[in-house]
């Protein structure tokens, strides 16, 4: 499955449009690669993905073509989150 429809189908990204505009920009890997939108992804894959100053890591349960919002958390596994402020800033 692209990468795109995942990250829409799973409710990661809320919109595809935003999803491919997300990996244009480089803010998405997959097992350490840079992605783009048009990337093969499958179960077993790590994403990282940059939310603003947030470090998102993903791995993929299961791929699916469509899901509801009650199945959608279920196709990924949040591995962590990290911040990317630098800790010696005040806040």
């Amino acid at each position: 499955m692209r990468l795109d429809k995942f990250l829409k189908v799973s409710r990661l990204i809320k919109r595809r449009t935003l999803a491919k505009e997300v990996c244009d920009q480089g803010r998405i890997t997959i097992n350490g690669l840079q992605a783009k939108a048009g990337s093969n992804v499958k179960a077993g894959d790590e994403l990282i993905v940059r939310f603003g100053q947030k470090l998102v890591t993903v791995e993929i349960n299961e791929v699916k073509e469509t899901s509801r919002k009650e199945e959608a958390s279920s196709m990924y596994t949040i591995v962590k989150e990290e911040s990317l402020q630098d800790k010696n800033q005040p806040f």
